[in-house]
């Protein structure tokens, strides 16, 4: 159950549309489903805006299908990262509607509860090498209710392709760096553009690189202000923040007085 749901119920009953008991009873599964190998938060989209997301590495397909169908069950969106073949499968077979990124290794079940967010994240990846990575944070922003595209393969060592690209870089309201190697793209996009930047390091490159942790240093000690970094490898981590940047924003757009009774936008309006 989402917000706007509870709402939905809650005006129900206000209404006299629905009584106490039958409240009761929608809400009395609500904080969170025991079951024998997991306890799923079913509050989790009400205190965070989105349902609770399934890590399937190191879980079984069975494991993965139970946790899937508890969230489904409520109408809630279901994606499950780092989902391993087999895990994707039993889920797709559970629910023929399910989509499967083997880029991504994300399965994904849409529900009825997704609310689609103004603005546009832009998701750029250096190399193909890095699209793994680049894809799990383009499946999970878009699973959130954004929307995505992806700019591919304008790394640093071929600085005029990114530049080429300079409109969509500015067209975007969050951008999702995807670098390995010395970790540089998230720099030089932070001191082109004006909207949030996140990092997202990968390990990809050669032996110096040590798995990711040369792009990790390197993008936590940019000097470009204001870029922010998760984890290596963390597509996901990363899809998850931007939705939350667009989130926030629309909640501070909605809730702005109208231009007219604004004294700061009437004095910033041009002369006619």
């Amino acid at each position: 159950m989402n917000p706007q749901d509870l709402e939905r119920l809650l005006a129900r009953l206000a209404r006299g549309e629905t009584t106490v008991a039958a409240a009761l009873a929608a809400l009395r599964d609500l904080p969170f489903a025991a079951l024998p190998e997991a306890t799923v938060d079913h509050h989790r989209a009400l205190r965070r805006g989105f349902p609770e997301v399934i890590y399937g590495a190191g879980k079984t397909p069975e494991q993965v299908v139970a946790i899937a169908r508890a969230i489904a069950l409520r109408g809630q969106t279901v994606l499950v990262t780092r989902a391993a073949p087999e895990a994707a499968a039993a889920v797709r077979a559970a629910f023929p509607a399910a989509e499967y990124d083997l880029l991504a290794r994300t399965v994904l079940l849409r529900g009825g509860d997704l609310v689609p967010l103004p603005g546009l994240v832009l998701v750029v990846a250096a190399g193909t090498s890095d699209l793994p990575v680049a894809a799990e944070a383009e499946v999970t922003a878009r699973a959130l209710g954004c929307t995505v595209e992806r700019l591919v393969d304008v790394g640093v060592a071929g600085l005029h392709r990114l530049l080429a690209a300079h409109e969509r870089l500015r067209a975007a309201q969050v951008i999702i760096a995807v670098a390995g190697m010395e970790g540089a793209l998230p720099s030089v996009i932070g001191g082109l553009t004006d909207c949030p930047v996140i990092g997202v390091p990968t390990s990809v490159g050669y032996g110096a690189s040590a798995g990711g942790f040369a792009a990790l240093l390197g993008m936590l000690a940019s000097c470009a202000s204001g870029v922010t970094v998760v984890n290596i490898d963390n597509g996901f981590g990363a899809g998850y923040a931007a939705a939350l940047i667009l989130r926030a924003q629309s909640r501070t757009a909605a809730a702005a007085p109208p231009a007219e009774n604004n004294p700061r936008a009437q004095d910033s309006a041009p002369a006619r």
